[in-house]
């Protein structure tokens, strides 16, 4: 009996706290929302929201291990050009047979995310020899590299950005097996792949020289790599794309860490540096972004990387911005006018952390995507499609994670047209976009990410609802409108539909995100 009068209790703190939390909401101004009267502010790439795939995901190899499954007692440490990291235990990695680009599951669920950029690169990328014959492999890598690529496998990586409308994204090996005795890059090896990947019916749309250059030599760049080498080998790259592949956009340099500290223990070749040496090389200035590492990496030192509690605050949010305008600042003074694209991002380096597959991530998520494109960037690709624990989709199972839904929304209702919203609750965050496929529709996202409290929106229009929530952050299902989201029989995809809503006041539950489709607005920007 006394568990019964136990349970009677907490029901009713349960609800005594639900009634706080609301009379806190209301008694805070309702944030206005007039979709009709939203300008313009920035205009990004039909395929802005895209992904990564990567390259030893191709290959085969040691990539991080999951943190659900342990990693051997007496590790083998993995090849000296592959990620062989000082700081870092190679009992992190785990082998990995290369992923079989032809299940159909994978395909349809990227064809949903479509049309996007598929990025196939990756520090592997920066050490991997394409085996350009359609006899066996070496068994072991040629000298100077550290993974090998066979046809067979870059012809299912084409097949499958065909399959999924994502157009191929790339980078190209650097390390000492394409070097001439001088030290200076040569092209054979991208050659190579570029002729090849048109005789497989493929074309490779952009590409950056390779991956992560402020991360040379711990990328698989020759010892003592600096900005004068990388200003020499690439304007050899520039010449042999312009005169190979004119039709490839010609990405980079592909920085990271600079903005933050990531790893203090590692010498950073500057962007300013590299800048000043290739000044007016490329077709769209790229960069990487990871607001801290994992914590796999947690021994590098001195890097930032926040935890659950803190994965909803605006000191974590904030970075991407902060990043961003680095990195934007950069590109003013040595690439004026240039497009700017992401083409990697994550919840953290080092493969993510055991929470980066939980709902919990989607505010970081979405909330970037906002950012990044009220900031006019063109392209964001996350990493990764299927790998790691912050992929879209699980890798075992194929099952998708809540940022896949989200991405999934995000296709579904936001236009490349970027509106201005504004908030007056700092808890609360709004991006707006013309809606997709609907003339003088709006699109509103709003995130909440008070975990206390609900917030509400004034609204001067009907709107469809679309609202994520989890019951518990920390979880790996998501609800839609109070429905758990997962895939039907045959793998079909769910109806994601919408609530239907009448103008006036709309609650934001704690914790929770927003789409709302505003289809009848009639702002005149988005006709």
């Amino acid at each position: 009996m006394n568990l019964n009068r136990g349970a009677d209790h907490r029901f009713v703190w349960s609800a005594f706290c639900l009634l706080i939390a609301a009379i806190h909401a209301f008694a805070a101004d309702p944030i206005a929302i007039a979709p009709a009267k939203m300008r313009r502010v920035a205009v990004v790439d039909e395929r802005f929201q895209s992904f990564n795939v990567e390259m030893v995901e191709v290959t085969g190899g040691r990539f991080w291990a999951p943190y659900a499954k342990s990693a051997p007692t007496a590790p083998e440490a993995p090849p000296p050009t592959q990620l062989s990291t000082p700081g870092i235990n190679p009992a992190l990695f785990r082998a990995r047979p290369p992923t079989d680009f032809a299940n159909p599951r994978l395909r349809r669920l990227a064809a949903a995310l479509g049309p996007s950029y598929v990025r196939v690169s990756g520090t592997w990328a920066n050490s991997t020899y394409f085996h350009d014959s359609d006899d066996p492999p070496p068994a072991n890598p040629p000298a100077g590299f550290g993974g090998v690529l066979t046809r067979a496998q870059w012809r299912s990586a084409i097949e499958f950005s065909r399959a999924a409308d994502a157009l191929l994204v790339t980078s190209f090996a650097v390390s000492q097996g394409v070097r001439e005795p001088d030290g200076v890059w040569t092209p054979d090896q991208a050659q190579k792949l570029v002729a090849f990947s048109h005789q497989a019916g493929g074309r490779i749309a952009a590409a950056e020289f390779f991956n992560e250059p402020t991360f040379a030599a711990v990328g698989g760049a020759p010892k003592g790599y600096d900005a004068a080498a990388y200003g020499r080998d690439f304007a050899v790259f520039r010449a042999f794309a312009q005169k190979t592949a004119p039709e490839m956009l010609i990405l980079g340099p592909g920085s990271i860490g600079e903005a933050f500290p990531m790893a203090p223990t590692f010498s950073l070749l500057k962007t300013e540096d590299m800048l000043k040496a290739t000044v007016h090389g490329i077709d769209a200035f790229s960069h990487h972004f990871y607001g801290g590492v994992s914590e796999r990496c947690g021994s590098l030192g001195g890097a930032m990387s926040t935890t659950p509690d803190a994965a909803l605050s605006e000191a974590w949010l904030s970075r991407t911005d902060r990043d961003q305008a680095f990195y934007a600042a950069l590109r003013d003074r040595y690439e004026p006018g240039k497009p700017m694209w992401l083409t990697e991002t994550g919840e953290t380096a080092c493969g993510g952390n055991p929470w980066a597959s939980t709902f919990i991530d989607s505010f970081r998520y979405l909330d970037q995507l906002g950012r990044l494109a009220r900031r006019g960037v063109q392209v964001v690709a996350h990493n990764t499609l299927a790998a790691s624990d912050y992929g879209l989709i699980d890798e075992t199972t194929l099952t998708p994670r809540p940022n896949y839904w989200s991405a999934l929304l995000w296709r579904k209702l936001m236009g490349t047209t970027v509106l201005n919203a504004e908030s007056s609750q700092t808890a609360v965050h709004l991006y707006a976009h013309c809606l997709r496929g609907q003339s003088g529709g709006v699109a509103v996202l709003a995130i909440n990410t008070d975990r206390d409290a609900p917030h509400v929106l004034a609204t001067s229009g009907r709107s469809g609802r679309y609202t994520l929530t989890a019951r518990n952050l920390l979880n790996t299902k998501v609800e839609l409108n109070g429905r758990e989201l997962g895939l039907g029989d045959h793998d079909r995809l769910p109806e994601l539909t919408a609530e239907p809503t009448p103008a006036g006041s709309l609650q934001l539950p704690p914790a929770s995100i927003t789409f709302l489709a505003f289809p009848d607005a009639g702002n005149a920007i988005c006709q």
